[in-house]
């Protein structure tokens, strides 16, 4: 079975020099997920002053030089995928593949596939964090895209969600969308659920592309 590194392998040479991860986008009803590209940097560093968008990620502000290297790492760390939102009725035009689509950015999705014992095991988190794209469905829709996503590309079998024991919306959330509490944090005051890919209902409408 392919590991996340192999499916992350499909890179081209960068500006520098670098390598980058293969870039994918993902279309669904409400929502498009595209790659977190340097475009969307400043929009998300205005997102990370939110006190409350803070402690709801357990972030700490940074500067946004900070917050550039940061966007540097995500994209060249093999064992993480991250996705910028962009809600549909916020898309000036029609959904253009290459174009960053800054006005419709409105939160961002992420799969993190750090377990030494499991690869094809990630962690899954997700922030709206525009709070006029909240309550209309797209949090949940782009959970069971990114899912989706990764057990088509990253062969991802178990999903994975820590959240605030007072983050009550995620919670349910989570919960209906099938996953079971696995554990509980009394230090972090954490809870950590988990789901088998296979007992999910990943049959959203999806459709994924080259970027």
């Amino acid at each position: 079975m392919e590991a996340p590194e192999a499916a992350a392998a499909a890179a081209v040479d960068g500006e520098n020099g670098m390598r980058w991860k293969g870039s994918w986008y993902a279309v669904g009803q409400r929502a498009v997920l595209v790659p977190y590209l340097r475009e969307h940097v400043p929009r998300y560093h205005e997102w990370m002053q939110d006190p409350a968008l803070l402690e709801a990620t357990a972030s700490e502000p940074l500067s946004l030089a900070q917050e550039f290297e940061v966007h540097r790492s995500w994209t060249l760390d093999p064992l993480k995928h991250t996705f910028i939102v962009l809600d549909k009725d916020l898309i000036q035009g029609e959904f253009l593949v290459g174009n960053p689509h800054t006005e419709a950015m409105v939160g961002d999705v992420n799969i993190y596939m750090n377990d030494p014992d499991d690869t094809q095991l990630a962690e899954i988190e997700i922030m709206i964090a525009e709070q006029k794209s909240r309550g209309k469905g797209l949090g949940q829709e782009v959970i069971l895209m990114m899912m989706a996503f990764a057990v088509e590309k990253y062969r991802i079998h178990t999903f994975r969600a820590k959240i605030s024991d007072s983050n009550t919306a995620s919670l349910k959330l989570f919960r209906k969308l099938g996953f079971k509490d696995a554990s509980y944090s009394a230090v972090f005051k954490e809870v950590t659920l988990e789901a088998g890919a296979a007992e999910l209902a990943l049959t959203s409408p999806l459709t994924i592309g080259s970027w």
